[in-house]
């Protein structure tokens, strides 16, 4: 069995170092861990080198050419660099627990390799000196954990660090355009073609501070929403129109079902319905958010069309 890690690197000095010590720690040891950075100007090729001098099981392969792919590409292209049964997501900030990879190949052992397949954790999320903010990142961020197709669409619970697919879904991984983030996609890809199964106990800590590129939802996140509802809407309708480009990308799967087809299909084309079809297709298909508050947000702006400016 082979075990790839992914890991994208970004000017990460501060916490790069702790990140590769967590997976050195893993009580599963038989992995590969392969790294590209996309153009640091901090030490964070001195710090890879260093890693990679005393630990023949990890590799930088891309020491010689650093161009700046942008994180969705740069983990696409880590992915296809060398075939691998499983491959781990890796962010650079954050903090595995030691029995993450372990607990993760045992479940994904369960199922078949030749059906797409990834596997997700919980998470705690922490500050810069890892003290727990909130043990439960899904809980309190999405309410539940997705494994079905209908809520994925809408909301994504899969945080990449956390995260590992097969071959197989690796396999139908061929496009980086028209996706929001390479988590959300390949969690899509697994509950359309296969399964998206979840893991209810915390994998890693997760790392809040002011250079995430993307991060947990906060208190003063929030605040400034409410201080500015205009464009809350404004983002609203980004996330929606982009989540129904991002749900068209699926539909050149040849192995997607007829049911699963239709379904997205319906949510790509939502909008170019009637309102007494949106109205329909939002009671049919269960088109929602996780949580109640959000879902009615995005209920009324979807049957309303409020602020919706057509691309």
């Amino acid at each position: 069995m082979k075990v790839n890690i992914v890991l994208s690197t970004y000017n990460g000095q501060r916490f790069l170092t702790e990140q590769i010590q967590s997976i050195q720690r893993q009580t599963f040891t038989d992995w590969q861990l392969l790294i590209r950075d996309d153009g640091s100007t901090d030490r964070t090729i001195e710090i890879i080198k260093a890693f990679v001098a005393n630990d023949e099981r990890i590799k930088f392969i891309n020491e010689d050419n650093r161009e700046n792919f942008g994180v969705i590409k740069n983990f696409y292209t880590l992915v296809h660099y060398e075939a691998a049964d499983y491959y781990f997501f890796s962010d650079q900030d954050d903090v595995w627990l030691p029995g993450k990879m372990m607990t993760m190949l045992n479940e994904a052992k369960q199922y078949p390799d030749d059906q797409s397949l990834m596997v997700y954790m919980d998470l705690s999320v922490v500050d810069e000196n890892l003290s727990v903010i909130n043990p439960s990142m899904i809980r309190s961020q999405s309410g539940h954990a997705n494994i079905s197709l209908c809520p994925e669409l809408t909301e994504n619970t899969v945080t990449g660090g956390v995260s590992m697919i097969n071959h197989t879904l690796a396999q139908k991984w061929d496009k980086t355009d028209s996706i929001i983030m390479h988590d959300w996609y390949l969690a899509l890809l697994a509950t359309a073609t296969g399964r998206l199964v979840y893991i209810d106990q915390p994998g890693e800590l997760y790392r809040q501070h002011d250079a995430n590129v993307l991060g947990a939802r906060t208190l003063n996140k929030r605040i400034k929403k409410w201080l500015n509802p205009l464009q809350s809407v404004n983002k609203y309708w980004e996330l929606i129109v982009n989540s129904q480009e991002q749900a068209a990308s699926l539909l050149n799967q040849a192995d997607l079902s007829d049911e699963y087809r239709e379904i997205i299909e319906k949510y790509v084309g939502l909008l170019n319905q009637t309102t007494m079809n949106r109205i329909k297709y939002l009671k049919k298909y269960e088109f929602k958010k996780n949580k109640l508050f959000h879902t009615i947000v995005f209920r009324t702006l979807v049957v309303t069309k409020l602020g919706y400016k057509r691309k």
